[in-house]
């Protein structure tokens, strides 16, 4: 939603944006987000010291824990092959999407331990191909959850944020920031004490925008929204 409101806006009035990711051509983004979960979590997993601080180092925030398992199991090396092939194919050669989690210190090929600062300069190009500016056209309305541990908040929705402000187009843009809320819904029913669903929240930006759009109601403020008692679906009003 993002990439269209900033460059093919005639389409649209305005859009909704909820947990969207974030590249641009340097940092950060999610070749810069990925492999660093990929090498700390098995040593989190094994109870070393200092993995969880690496963990949280990286955007991953303290109270999100339960949810690192499932990440790693199913998202974390599935995306970041997938989107590093699109990216930069020459690096594992000629393996089509990488070798499945390829254990820290295997070395070139491996995703687990890609880097992408160091990656030639027609890598950060292609990335930057596909890169947000922040330049909207349209009103937006971002959602994030505070425990999206698949899209670091701190790496993704905060950087985007101020990249609109940069951009002159602040005024086009509400943030709201979900408290407890992870990347999918789905997620509230293996950790239901640790995650908040953001449907309703979905729901309510969904009336601000069509109420912002159409009749020229302005949005609340960008703001963090606390997360209900138990962490339940009682509404979401920004």
């Amino acid at each position: 939603m993002r990439w269209q409101l900033e460059h093919v806006p005639q389409l649209y009035t305005g859009g909704i944006d909820w947990n969207g990711l974030l590249l641009t051509r340097d940092a950060p983004n999610l070749l810069t987000n990925l492999p660093p979960a990929l090498r700390a979590y098995p040593r989190f997993a094994n109870h070393e010291p200092g993995a969880a601080e690496a963990m949280y180092a990286e955007g991953y925030p303290e109270g999100s824990e339960d949810l690192w398992k499932g990440h790693y199991a199913f998202l974390w090396d599935s995306l970041q092959r997938t989107v590093r092939e699109e990216l930069d194919p020459d690096y594992d050669g000629a393996t089509q999407g990488g070798t499945p989690f390829c254990p820290e210190g295997t070395g070139a090929g491996c995703d687990t331990d890609y880097d992408y600062a160091s990656r030639p300069a027609a890598v950060h190009d292609a990335v930057e191909r596909v890169s947000l500016t922040g330049r909207i056209s349209r009103p937006l309305i971002t959602l994030q959850g505070t425990y999206d541990v698949l899209l670091p908040i701190t790496r993704t929705g905060d950087v985007y944020d101020r990249m609109v402000a940069d951009a002159g187009r602040g005024d086009l843009h509400r943030y709201y920031r979900i408290e407890k809320g992870t990347h999918t819904d789905g997620f509230h029913d293996i950790a239901p004490k640790v995650v908040r669903p953001m449907q309703d929240c979905f729901t309510s930006a969904f009336d601000d925008l069509v109420a912002w759009t159409r009749d020229g109601v302005t949005p609340p403020p960008s703001r963090t929204v606390p997360a209900p008692a138990g962490n339940t679906t009682t509404g979401c009003t920004p």
